[in-house]
C-alpha cells in the first residue's frame, strides 16, 4: 500500500518535497492558498488542493485521515504555520514535520505537535559551509549534531587495498556504509575487496574525527 502525504505550502521548498516524495511511489496532497500554484504542480501530484488553511475548518474537507505523515512547509503566515500543525496533530498524522522561521516558532510548533521542526536554509548552509572546507570530501552531510556522512574519493595510498587491511575502523572509527562506482552502488561490502581508484566511499563518523581524518 502506497504511502500517503500532505504537504501544506507548495513554495520551492515544499514543491521540492512533495515532488520527491510523489516520484518516489507515494500518494501526495499538496494544499496551498494560490490558485496559481496549484494549477502549476497539479500534474506532479496525486491531489492538489486550493485552501485557506487559516480557517481551521477547512481540515475536515480535506478527508486526511490514516495518513503517513504532514510537512508543513508555511512560513509566510505564522497563525497559518501554528494551526496546520495543530490541526494534523488533533487528526492523528503521527509525523508532522513543520519548517520554521525562528527558535520562538520552533517552540510554538513543538507545543503544538510538530514531531520535527526544520530550517531549511540554515541545515544548506551548514552543509555548504562543511562542503567548502571539507577539501577531502565530495559532500557532506549532517546526519545530527554530532555524526555526519560523507562521500569520499580513494586515497592514492589506499588503492588496491581492502577496507580490511586499512583498518579504517579500528584506526580513524570511521565505519563505510556503501561504496559508489559510476551509477553504481553498493552497501554490502566484501571488506576484503580491494579498493579501485575510480571508487567513492560512503562514510559515516563523528564529526571531529571526520575532522581529524580530513586534516
Amino acid at each position: 500500500m502506497k504511502k500517503q502525504y500532505v504537504v501544506f505550502g507548495a513554495g520551492r521548498f515544499g514543491r521540492s518535497i512533495a515532488v520527491t516524495l510523489q516520484s518516489r511511489g507515494c500518494e501526495v496532497i499538496v494544499v496551498d492558498r494560490d490558485p496559481e500554484v496549484i494549477e502549476d504542480i497539479a500534474d506532479e501530484v496525486s491531489y492538489a488542493i486550493c485552501a485557506n488553511v487559516e480557517d481551521p475548518d477547512i481540515f475536515a474537507d480535506l478527508g486526511m485521515k490514516n495518513l503517513d505523515g504532514a510537512i508543513v512547509a508555511i512560513t509566510e503566515s505564522l497563525e497559518a504555520s501554528i494551526v496546520t500543525t495543530m490541526m494534523c496533530h488533533e487528526m492523528g498524522i503521527p509525523r508532522i514535520m513543520a519548517k520554521a522561521r525562528n527558535e520562538m516558532h520552533e517552540k510554538i510548533l513543538r507545543k503544538v505537535g510538530a514531531t520535527r521542526v526544520m530550517y531549511p536554509e540554515v541545515e544548506m548552509g551548514r552543509r555548504v559551509a562543511k562542503y567548502i572546507v571539507a577539501d577531502n570530501f565530495a559532500d557532506w552531510i549532517e546526519l545530527s549534531p554530532k555524526y555526519s556522512l560523507v562521500e569520499m574519493a580513494i586515497p592514492s595510498a589506499w588503492i588496491g587495498r581492502s577496507i580490511r587491511t586499512l583498518g579504517i575502523r579500528e584506526k580513524y572509527h570511521l565505519n563505510v556504509v556503501g561504496i559508489k562506482n559510476g551509477d553504481e552502488m553498493r552497501v554490502k561490502i566484501d571488506p576484503e575487496a580491494p579498493l579501485l581508484k575510480e571508487e567513492v566511499l560512503i562514510v559515516v563518523g563523528e564529526d571531529a574525527d571526520l575532522q581529524q581524518f580530513q586534516n
